[in-house]
């Protein structure tokens, strides 16, 4: 199995405690509470069984004038969107330069390489 990093291992225990929250092939976990906000699940990390504590806290947006609730949610949905998108799109122009400067490193040896042999 590939050696996973942490943020991989995080979404994982995420992903499967969002998958039993929801309902999603059965209750799982056994959850305990922690405090008026929060609830707590011991679980197993997947690549090497570590145990890790993960917690489930609610957060209540407080009221707004401005917008409803509706609109709020939407917001931080759009915003969250397009930070994923923006963040795409920094990585593929980062690759883009990466195969630049590799490309023009290697026309830089091969150039000192002919004028070596001169």
């Amino acid at each position: 199995m590939a050696k996973m990093n942490k943020t991989q291992i995080d979404k994982a225990l995420r992903d499967s405690i969002f998958l039993d929250l929801l309902g999603e092939g059965g209750r799982v976990f056994d959850y305990t509470k922690i405090n008026d906000r929060q609830y707590g699940v011991i679980m197993c990390a997947p690549p090497d069984g570590k145990h890790r504590y993960c917690r489930i806290g609610v957060i209540v947006a407080e009221d707004r004038e401005d917008m409803t609730a509706e609109e709020l949610m939407q917001s931080e949905i759009d915003a969250y969107n397009q930070k994923q998108t923006d963040k795409a799109e920094k990585a593929k122009k980062k690759e883009t330069k990466i195969a630049k400067d590799k490309a023009r490193r290697e026309k830089e040896a091969e150039e000192k390489a002919k004028e070596a042999n001169v």
